[in-house]
């Protein structure tokens, strides 16, 4: 019991004052935004951040041993068992250096962290992968560490250098007609494989669902087909890359909630997830160079490409090269498998809720009166339906626990003292499906996302959406919302549009379990979808 509680004093003692990294002239700039700071009087009458409920630091390893409550869980599934013993706000003990981990279901508590963000917000997580790109490959990297593990000034420079390209609206446009294209050749596909009896496609869907992610992610980033949709669906450089993803998503799950042994002890994992990692750079850098060979054979050709033309890559390699190449790293490792979870739990959502689903293909008869109807800036524009089902497919199926901040004030959560530099889980997920949030929270409701429906209307029963809107944030928050937000959701619209548009879809299989928690969420069930010609 006393070692507990010398434990905790200096736990508290440490983080009261620990160093956040920032540069001074952020610490300034947050520092002066006196609305967001905790009053003196709150903070005095919050209970101090050691009675928070937690677990000691040898119980919580003790716990991942061999007969141990956490020992064979999930990197989700083992916050949830901490939510389970402790309570809506606990904490996680600080080990091997890191900061401890504070897990909060409270949406109140959402606001005020996000509302202390600052100018420069911290989200933390991916140590290893920014250990593999600072310790393990810093001749590649110098310092451009990319936006998925870095924080502070190197993240403002890339972000900086990469928002213009990827965040304006108005760019989305120039990639239409190359996904559009795409997303034909997976209609094509989905004739091909499925069954010419049952109309159902092989168990092993998603790994369609991949190719075809890949294939739009590759045009747009590199002006580049791999055929992986229509002639090379082995390429058993892709298969080796899905494979590498796969497994480095698993490793990366355990690396960011087990004790950091890491950082003492090079583990076999460890070793692993280097090896997986420098794999996964390989593979992309072959990709950039077959790219920027064919650039430079179009400049001696005197070959000009306009804007819409133009790859990412292209566009960025002007502005700067090292950070061009990284940011392909980064959309190639983040892209393909969270896009491939969204677009399953759209497809689910729509097969089990058929009157959702002719609604939605109403829309898409009106405004695209063919089946192959060109997909255009001005079509997109009028898939107000088709993004509402996106949107709440989100809420149905989210792509993980919720977002992480480390925080840049003093503030005060669920009634506890919580001092700056504390990393900080919003565990977003749960409260999804809670009908103090969401009225109707298990049913698929497209309709409380449309605009202009007045509360309580006979269209859409009840508030459109949750009171509070730090709850829902599949995209993130602020500053740091994804940086592969518009391109992410042109690819799911597109995608859904066509499909819906070409075919009457089906799932006459049980959905329970239809994901399994990673460190975001993945298929987990046979997606054998049936695909009914219209």
């Amino acid at each position: 019991m006393l070692s507990s509680k010398i434990f905790h004093v200096r736990l508290n003692l440490r983080y009261v004052n620990i160093v956040t990294g920032l540069s001074t002239s952020q610490q300034v700039r947050s520092q002066t935004n006196a609305a967001t700071q905790v009053s003196q009087k709150e903070w005095q009458e919050a209970r101090p951040f050691k009675d928070i409920p937690n677990e000691s630091a040898l119980r919580y390893i003790r716990n991942f041993l061999p007969g141990g409550e956490y020992r064979n869980l999930n990197y989700a599934d083992t916050l949830y068992k901490f939510h389970e013993k402790y309570g809506d706000i606990c904490l996680i003990p600080s080990l091997f250096g890191r900061s401890p981990i504070l897990l909060t279901f409270n949406p109140a508590d959402f606001e005020t962290i996000f509302r202390n963000d600052g100018s420069w917000p911290n989200r933390p997580g991916l140590e290893i992968l920014l250990y593999h790109r600072e310790k393990h490959r810093p001749t590649f990297y110098q310092g451009a560490n990319g936006l998925l593990p870095s924080n502070g000034e190197k993240w403002v420079k890339f972000r900086s250098a990469v928002n213009p390209v990827l965040m304006q609206p108005r760019n989305a446009k120039f990639y239409i007609s190359k996904m559009c294209k795409i997303s034909s050749e997976f209609v094509e596909r989905i004739k091909q494989i499925r069954d010419p009896k049952s109309l159902e496609v092989p168990a092993n869907f998603e790994d369609e669902i991949k190719r075809w992610i890949l294939e739009s992610i590759l045009v747009v980033a590199l002006n580049k087909q791999l055929g992986l949709i229509r002639n090379n669906s082995d390429d058993p450089v892709a298969k080796k890359y899905f494979d590498i993803i796969s497994e480095i998503l698993i490793l990366a799950g355990e690396f960011e909630i087990q004790p950091p042994i890491w950082k003492i002890i090079s583990t076999p994992k460890f070793k692993r997830v280097m090896q997986l990692l420098d794999e996964l750079q390989d593979i992309t850098l072959n990709y950039i160079e077959e790219t920027l060979v064919r650039l430079q054979e179009d400049r001696k050709n005197g070959t000009i490409r306009n804007e819409a033309e133009k790859s990412i890559l292209e566009k960025l390699f002007s502005i700067d090269k090292r950070i061009a190449m990284v940011l392909i790293v980064d959309m190639l490792l983040a892209g393909v498998d969270t896009t491939t979870t969204t677009f399953t739990g759209i497809m689910l959502c729509l097969a089990k809720n058929p009157e959702k689903q002719q609604k939605l293909r109403e829309e898409l008869f009106r405004i695209m009166p063919q089946k192959d109807t060109p997909f255009t800036e001005d079509i997109r524009k009028e898939l107000n339906y088709t993004r509402c089902c996106i949107k709440e497919a989100l809420r149905v199926y989210p792509l993980g626990p919720g977002n992480t901040r480390v925080l840049q004030n003093d503030v005060v959560l669920s009634g506890y003292q919580v001092p700056k530099g504390i990393l900080v889980v919003m565990m977003a997920e749960s409260l999804l499906k809670n009908e103090t949030h969401f009225p109707r929270a298990n049913e698929f409701m497209p309709e409380r996302w449309r605009r202009g429906i007045k509360q309580d209307s006979t269209e859409c029963p009840g508030s459109m959406k949750s009171t509070n809107p730090f709850i829902y944030l599949p995209f993130g928050y602020g500053p740091r919302v994804c940086i592969g937000k518009r391109i992410a959701e042109l690819e799911l619209e597109l995608g859904v549009a066509r499909i819906i548009r070409n075919f009457k879809v089906e799932f006459n299989h049980s959905t329970e379990n239809a994901f399994k928690p990673l460190i975001f969420n993945m298929p987990n069930i046979p997606l054998k979808f049936k695909f009914i010609d219209l």
